[in-house]
């Protein structure tokens, strides 16, 4: 427990005391390509980044942005959340992008916009929505 200082340049803590640097605006590691996966239902939008190899560097949703009930699955909500997506992407140093759409939602298109927006170059779209080959077993027929 005890006090808690943030500072950048070395200090020496006092008796009970805890040193924390504070955090650096430069990114841990560069990324030049990576993948967006982006999954859009009727009821929200979640974005995630991650590298060639599939490893998650963030994500957002519209339902974590603080959009709530039929709100999230707007494409206002997607394109604010492909946004803040993009932006951390730019800051990774990110040129260019493959994207994966899940879903039949009303944030596709937007999310997929937005996240252009900040200068990433998108190299190909992959549409792997889920399509079920024959489905369930119908109903019999009614006997009246």
């Amino acid at each position: 427990m005890g006090k808690t200082k943030i500072t950048t340049e070395e200090v020496k803590p006092t008796e009970g005391e805890e040193i924390k640097k504070a955090p650096s605006k430069t990114p841990k590691k560069k990324v030049v390509s990576g993948i967006l996966h982006v999954e859009a239902t009727f009821n929200n939008t979640k974005v995630l980044f991650s590298d060639k190899m599939g490893n998650t560097l963030f994500w957002s949703s519209s339902g974590s942005l603080g959009f709530k009930g039929a709100k999230k699955g707007t494409p206002f909500a997607a394109s604010k959340v492909g946004d803040i997506i993009g932006g951390k992407a730019s800051v990774l140093g990110v040129k260019d992008s493959d994207v994966v759409v899940l879903g039949v939602g009303s944030g596709r298109e937007p999310a997929i916009r937005a996240f252009m927006a900040h200068g990433i170059e998108i190299t190909s779209i992959l549409d792997a929505t889920p399509v079920p080959h024959n489905g369930p077993k119908a109903k019999k027929p009614r006997r009246v």
